[in-house]
Parts: C-alpha cells; structure tokens; sequence
C-alpha cells in the first residue's frame, strides 16, 4: 500500500467547498486541472501495482477452473477495489498540501 492510501479519505462522494479549492491556485479551473492530473498518476500506480501483484498468479496454461478458484486473487482485487478512488485521494493531497505543482506559463509573466 501506497503512503496517500494510508491517510484517512473517504471512500465516498465528499461535497467540497469550491472557494476552499481555489485558494491555492486563484482559478478553480487550474486547481481542477491539478487533482485530475494527480488522481491519474495515482490511478496509474495503483494499476500497475495491481497487475504486478496479479501477474504472480498467471500461468502458461490456466484453465477456466483454476481462474475462478483462485481465492489469493479474489481477495488481492477486492482490496483494491475497497481502496479509495483517486479522485479523492489526489483532492484530499491537493487540500492537505501534499502535492507540488507550479504553472509555467504564470513563471514567465
């Protein structure tokens, strides 16, 4: 597990405050645009994570049998899918000053 899967967050929808949102940035959109780009590298980690732990499992010649019996497996996938979506994650790192990020085109002006 991850160190962002080890903070407290939610599993659920959360109602967010939008003026908490853009104090860091000045522009709500931009703030967006940040936590949707760090809930995609989490995704992306969390993915590939997944399918290293799972590929431990593959064989050259699985029968249809083995793949639903595997237990290891079952409960490997139905812990990530307890896992908090990275939507929520990222928001909670962005409100939380956890994630670093920076405007280019603000730097030149």
């Amino acid at each position: 597990m991850s160190n962002t899967q080890k903070n407290i967050v939610p599993n659920s929808t959360v109602t967010r405050d939008l003026r908490e949102l853009d104090e860091k940035t000045g522009n709500i959109y931009e703030s967006i645009v940040v936590i949707a780009r760090r809930a995609n590298q989490i995704a992306s980690n969390v993915k590939e994570e997944l399918h290293g732990k799972l590929a431990e499992f593959a064989t050259s010649n699985d029968n249809l049998e083995e793949v639903f019996e595997n237990r290891e497996q079952i409960e490997i996938s139905k812990h990530y899918e307890r896992m908090p979506k990275p939507t929520l994650v990222a928001a909670d790192e962005f409100l939380n000053d956890k994630v670093y990020f920076r405007n280019p085109s603000k730097e030149q002006k």
